[in-house]
């Protein structure tokens, strides 16, 4: 878990650190700030890859792209080896820096070609333009607040509220939901200014306009079946499998966190026969 926070739009002394504090129990590793004018990114880390060179926010080779992200690339290393190959530098062995290069090659389109979870932001100084991205199905949370030429953004909602000048008012519908339903449903807030960046979508926040874009919808597939049973039984247990190792890709030790349930037992014990 990470925290990620910023603003577009905004001149504050302070409200940077302000933020970015508000987030400390997400990564009480390090602190990382990023200043350009009226733009700020602010990063707290929990480190878990490249732990003694990953600190954020990174910038590209020549400073044009900078990056905040709070997530996890799967298949970083892959990627890392291609965009190698295409003469790009790397300053650090992390997998955020992965997402930045790939962003600067692909723009939005780096997104089809990462398997992960991730929340993130890139400032375009030259463009001055702020790219907003979430994973597909939406497991790393982003919050986003606009007030017509200002622009705040955090993991966490409690975050935004450190800006004085934003007076949040009470959305009684997302009262109703929440004790119906013990959750908010996006892309709407507790607060009526509150925002969620959906799951599958990028945000594009330049001059003071937003634009939404979603990027990836799931498909269901209804045939035809041409193997049988149990070719496809082995085929998914491989996949189950690939699918566990990505995700142990640290270099700190490793837990399960069991619920009790038939999948998180079969998750640990695809691990404890991958681990030694």
């Amino acid at each position: 878990m990470w925290g990620i926070c910023g603003y577009a739009g905004i001149r504050e002394n302070g409200l940077l650190e302000s933020m970015t504090a508000a987030l400390t129990h997400r990564g009480p590793d390090s602190q990382g700030l990023f200043r350009h004018e009226d733009v700020g990114l602010g990063h707290r880390r929990l480190s878990i890859i490249d732990v003694a060179g990953g600190q954020q926010p990174i910038e590209n080779e020549d400073g044009s792209l900078v990056i905040i992200c709070n997530g996890e690339v799967y298949n970083f290393q892959s990627l890392r080896e291609e965009l190698i190959a295409r003469g790009h530098r790397f300053r650090t062995k992390s997998d955020t820096e992965v997402i930045l290069h790939l962003y600067e090659d692909h723009g939005p389109a780096c997104l089809e070609r990462m398997a992960g979870m991730w929340a993130f932001a890139i400032y375009d100084r030259r463009k001055r333009e702020l790219f907003l991205a979430r994973d597909r199905l939406g497991i790393k949370p982003l919050y986003y607040v606009d007030l017509g030429g200002r622009f705040l953004f955090a993991s966490e909602f409690k975050a935004i509220l450190r800006y004085d000048r934003f007076q949040p008012t009470l959305n009684a519908r997302a009262i109703a939901d929440y004790l119906a339903l013990r959750y908010v449903p996006g892309p709407g807030g507790m607060f009526r200014e509150l925002r969620k960046l959906p799951a599958g979508h990028f945000m594009v926040v330049k001059e003071g306009r937003l634009s939404l874009t979603r990027y990836w919808t799931p498909q269901l597939y209804c045939g035809p079946f041409e193997r049988s049973e149990e070719e496809y039984l082995e085929q998914y247990a491989e996949l189950f499998e690939r699918s566990v190792r990505r995700r142990m890709i640290c270099e700190v030790p490793l837990g399960a966190y069991l619920s009790s349930g038939l999948d998180s037992h079969t998750i640990a014990a695809v691990m404890s026969r991958l681990l030694s």
